[in-house]
């Protein structure tokens, strides 16, 4: 069974590099396509899943913005399971402060160099690894900036309402983009951040060894 994997915002499918899935899945990675003018994330949503063979079975593993992503496409087309990392299942989750950003009208305006200059700074204090740090540096700088201002306008007018139960939800303590105080997750990882994919992935690996076992495929 393929386990189609979106990455999160600037990232590519190198943030999977740590992740291991069963020996009967198959891992292949959705690349980014280019947004439409002022198309909404369902839209994107629609179009990206042009890439996957939806008249089998499969799952979908989306990370941060990615797993927005994976929620609206398994609206349209059921997966047998859906694995969010560091993301949320409907807009709800989102802290309030998101829509007062939204509605200052800031996703338009912040210069995105600041954006990928704060990450890069961020590196400073984080776990990961120092290759896992050239990685993420290498990601945040050969990101589009137009992907990136289109993307958090799309985020921040999502307005998704959870309606499956079918969702695996994996969120750290410490997730400073979307923090574990507003979410309601089905496996939490303590003092994991929002980028626990990379420094906490063997917790992850067994989470999800865990609910892909739970049942033959």
């Amino acid at each position: 069974m393929k386990a189609y994997l979106i990455g999160g915002l600037a990232a590519d499918e190198r943030v999977f590099r740590h992740i291991r899935f069963p020996d009967n899945y198959e891992p292949v990675f959705l690349n980014w396509i280019v947004p439409e003018k002022n198309e909404s994330l369902v839209s994107y949503a629609r179009r990206m899943a042009g890439q996957m063979d939806t008249s089998v079975n499969f799952i979908l593993v989306g990370v941060s913005f990615g797993g927005m992503l994976a929620v609206e496409i398994s609206r349209l087309f059921p997966s047998d399971k859906t694995i969010l990392i560091a993301s949320v299942p409907e807009h709800k989750q989102l802290p309030g402060y998101f829509r007062w950003m939204y509605k200052a009208g800031l996703p338009r305006f912040v210069p995105i160099s600041l954006i990928k200059n704060g990450v890069m700074f961020r590196r400073l204090f984080t776990a990961e690894t120092n290759e896992d740090k050239d990685i993420i540096r290498s990601m945040v700088r050969n990101a589009d900036p137009g992907f990136i201002r289109w993307a958090m306008i799309a985020a921040l007018e999502w307005e998704a309402v959870s309606e499956s139960s079918n969702y695996v939800h994996i969120h750290g303590t410490d997730d400073f983009v979307f923090p574990h105080r507003y979410t309601k997750p089905s496996h939490t990882i303590i003092k994991g951040g929002h980028l626990m994919v990379m420094d906490r992935a063997d917790d992850i690996n067994s989470i999800i060894a865990e609910v892909l076992l739970e049942k033959p495929v």
